[in-house]
């Protein structure tokens, strides 16, 4: 049964796979021949998601521990939560040599897809079920594996955005690390054994995975 559940979380994060390869603009991004304007405003919305993702660690973390939940969940997200602090200066980084500095990355409109999907992360971390957050880091670190590494070395290779090399920090290190990730999650989700934990796990991840295409709509 543990195996069958994770592998309830691997078909979403292959479902959203799908999903964005049938997407324009994410298709583009995936083989390297998105513009610049257009890369610029998937990294502006990513780092509008990122600069959130510490608190919501923390948060959903330590209400883990205060519910009693087994630790190994809550070592984890807080662990990650140390670990990614301050890679939205990487963001910022590869922005700025795209030609937007800082303040523009900031006072920029992050679009409703972004307010959704962190409204409803921040809903399940301080006030619902504090599990569900793993969803949402499972449905991502699997893109990542997926498409993410490869993506970076498309843009690179076609070279579509001028010095595209200096503007994939970010999108470098998610993919160099997104399977050791998606290993360690499988493994601790395992210990989830709650049929309630599990349905708010599954059920963020499919909001991930309707929100997530989202990043890469409108202008």
């Amino acid at each position: 049964m543990a195996t069958d559940w994770v592998r309830r979380l691997e078909q979403e994060g292959r479902g959203l796979v799908e999903t964005l390869d049938e997407h324009p603009e994410a298709r583009r991004l995936f083989d390297g021949t998105v513009g610049r304007e257009r890369y610029a405003r998937y990294l502006v919305r990513t780092y509008h998601c990122l600069r959130w993702s510490m608190p919501l660690r923390v948060g959903a973390g330590e209400r883990l521990k205060r519910l009693g939940r087994p630790p190994q969940l809550a070592e984890l997200l807080l662990r990650r939560a140390l670990e990614e602090s301050g890679h939205e200066h990487w963001l910022l980084a590869d922005l700025r040599h795209l030609g937007w500095p800082e303040e523009r990355v900031k006072a920029a409109e992050p679009g409703p897809a972004v307010e959704a999907f962190t409204g409803w992360n921040f809903f399940t971390a301080r006030a619902g079920e504090p599990t569900a957050l793993f969803g949402t880091e499972y449905v991502q670190a699997y893109v990542s594996m997926a498409r993410v590494g490869r993506a970076v070395e498309q843009l690179i290779e076609v070279g579509a955005v001028p010095d595209i090399h200096k503007a994939v920090t970010y999108l470098r290190h998610q993919g160099d690390t997104a399977g050791e990730h998606l290993a360690e999650l499988s493994r601790v989700l395992r210990m989830v054994t709650g049929r309630e934990d599990r349905m708010a796990v599954l059920l963020s991840a499919r909001m991930t995975r309707v929100l997530y295409p989202g990043f890469f709509d409108g202008s």
